[in-house]
Parts: C-alpha cells; structure tokens; sequence
C-alpha cells in the first residue's frame, strides 16, 4: 500500500507572499488553485506564527472564482452558508457538505469509468467478448498467434503450408481480415 503524499507546505511571509518549500520559490493564489485541481493537499501557515492559514486562503480562491463569473455555488447554497453560521446548524453543516462531496468525487469517478468503456455495462458484454474469443479460436484453428487460450498471446506464428486444405496465403489472408475485425470491436469498445 502506498503512503499518502504529504500535502504541499506554503509558508506566508510578512510581506503576504507565498513561498512553496519544495520547489523554493514563491507562488500565487492561481498556482495553489492549479495544485489542488491536480490532486495535491495544500497547507498555507504564516513562517512566523506557525498558524495554519489555509482554509483563510481556500475561502478567497473561491471568493474570487465567484467574483469572476465562474459560480459553481448558486445564491441558495451561499445563502445557506452564511445561516448555518448564526445557528445551531452549523455543527451538520461542515459532515453534510464533507459527505456530498465525497459522494460528488465518487459519481464522478463511476460516470468516467462508464464513459471509458460504455460496453462494459451492457448486459451480456463479457459473454460477447468469451463468444468472440471462441469463434476466432474457431475460425484461426487454434493457431492465430493466440495458443489455446487468446487471452494469453503466446505468439506460435508457425503454420503449416497446407493448413486445413488452404494455402499460406488464404490463411494469412484470414489471419489479416480477423485482425482488422478484432481492432474495430477493441475500438467500438472502447468508445
């Protein structure tokens, strides 16, 4: 199992600018946004304090996406917010919001799965693909460079002159042809 990366340290000087402690050199407010839409954790302290000031600066890279125009929180939501502060609310807000989220990451990572492979949830795909398996180990006789199980390739491209009462060339011209059919079904799968 591998360990988690440690999140990225940004260090605050007095002068307000950030310093990033592994690339040593200093960052703006669009570099952590980058950093974060890569998948790296940040942590912003102030160098003098040691007063971890992140979530300070997550605020205010949201606050000024909103200013822009990109508003990904709609007026409600904001709304919202801002009540959960002044009521007993607020101590399900911050498990509520953390759960949607999770869910959010979760949905998304099932829809691009889907969307890399749509076939793969059709019922009776696998059972398509063993039937394509077998009619090709059908139609090759065993010996289209796939042995006696095509998963496994073991690349045996010695054949008979006469093979089944066929010519080299018809064979390897079968061979191509089933080729090329097997390239367009991996590409209409993998649409």
């Amino acid at each position: 199992m591998t360990e988690p990366q440690k999140p990225l340290l940004i260090k605050r000087y007095a002068s307000r600018r950030l310093y990033n402690t592994e690339t040593s050199d200093y960052v703006t407010l669009d570099d952590i946004a980058r950093f974060i839409r890569d998948g790296r954790e940040v942590q912003i302290v102030d160098l003098k304090t040691g007063v971890d000031l992140t979530r300070q600066y997550l605020l205010q890279i949201v606050a000024e996406h909103e200013s822009k125009g990109e508003s990904v929180l709609p007026l409600a939501v904001l709304t919202d917010l801002v009540r959960s502060y002044t009521t007993q609310a607020n101590s399900v807000v911050p498990q509520f919001l953390s759960m949607s989220f999770d869910m959010l990451r979760e949905s998304q990572s099932k829809m691009m799965e889907k969307a890399l492979n749509p076939m793969s949830t059709m019922p009776g795909f696998e059972t398509m693909q063993a039937q394509q398996r077998a009619w090709l180990k059908a139609m090759t006789g065993g010996w289209s460079g796939h042995g006696p199980n095509p998963d496994e390739g073991d690349d045996d491209t010695s054949v008979p002159a006469n093979a089944g009462g066929s010519s080299r060339e018809e064979l390897d011209d079968i061979r191509s042809q089933l080729a090329a059919l097997q390239d367009q079904l991996t590409k209409m799968n993998s649409k």
